[in-house]
């Protein structure tokens, strides 16, 4: 089999994930970017398909290939073969992994009354099913997206900045987010830190309307010594890591921020946080889930 790559730095996108978590969206974003887009395809045809680029002329360095339950559970074993075959190929790839809160994948499968691919005797038995098939290949994923909270403009957000032309001139891509731990924390944080420790403007009257970027809650929120010293250790902790997970061929890196409500402490630290890296030189992209 011929996988010669066409250009000097092939790349292919798997898009997988759980069912319901917005894979057609995800597509759709990357087809917007340029990529080619092969929707449902059974892992097996993956490098077959690669080998036939070399009469079809599509770019392999722009081509995204979407992988789901609807060829079965064994699909997803499959998949882990075909990405071992492309590696030895000399063909990188990267693998999206979509998930998103059980609860929230019930909810938009009877909100759009589509059946979901798997069999189970109820709809949280096939949902759960699939998670369990997909336990391994979420684990290795190399970008993992939670889209329980996130609208499709949001998600596209996301899969633009990971995927655009711009950020392939980017070594590593950061992202600072905060949240409320009563709201759960986000699934697809690689570090998740706890301000709960700091004193909390909920409790102070004229603080509680207003959210951590606000200044009055900001200089509240920072004028301990604790909290400047929080800053200086997670801030040095990022900048240690940041070589270490660029050797590991990390690409994309979510830090969680989470306080209580996830309204002040933690949107304050994340504001702070994200400013003291971007100083730094750090390419850093600052949300807040819970605001």
């Amino acid at each position: 089999m011929d996988l010669t790559p066409i250009d000097d730095k092939p790349f292919v996108v798997i898009v997988t994930g759980m069912a319901g978590a917005g894979r057609s969206t995800a597509c759709n974003v990357l087809e917007d970017l340029g990529f080619f887009v092969i929707d449902n395809l059974p892992p097996k045809l993956i490098t077959r398909v690669l080998d036939a680029n070399a009469v079809a002329d599509i770019p392999r360095s722009k081509l995204a290939m979407a992988v789901d339950s609807r060829t079965g559970v064994n699909a997803f074993s499959e998949l882990e073969d075909q990405l071992e075959r492309l590696d030895k190929y000399g063909v990188r790839s990267g693998v999206v992994f979509l998930d998103a809160d059980d609860d929230v994948l019930v909810r938009r499968f009877n909100e759009t009354r589509r059946p979901h691919p798997l069999s189970g005797a109820t709809l949280a038995e096939s949902i759960s099913l699939e998670r369990e098939a997909l336990s391994e290949l979420r684990g290795s994923a190399d970008y993992l997206i939670d889209t329980s909270n996130l609208n499709v403009h949001e998600l596209r957000r996301r899969l633009s900045n990971v995927f655009s032309e711009e950020h392939g001139d980017r070594a590593l891509n950061i992202s600072v987010t905060s949240f409320g731990f009563k709201h759960g924390a986000p699934r697809d944080a690689d570090l998740v830190l706890d301000v709960r420790f700091l004193a909390n403007p909920h409790w102070e009257p004229e603080l509680r309307p207003l959210t951590g970027k606000d200044q009055p809650v900001s200089d509240y929120v920072l004028s301990t010594d604790d909290a400047q010293e929080f800053l200086d250790r997670t801030v040095g902790l990022v900048e240690f890591l940041l070589p270490r997970y660029l050797a590991e061929g990390k690409s994309y890196v979510t830090i969680a921020i989470g306080c209580t409500g996830g309204r002040h402490r933690s949107v304050a630290i994340a504001e702070k946080i994200g400013a003291s890296l971007t100083d730094d030189g750090v390419d850093v992209m600052v949300q807040h889930r819970d605001i």
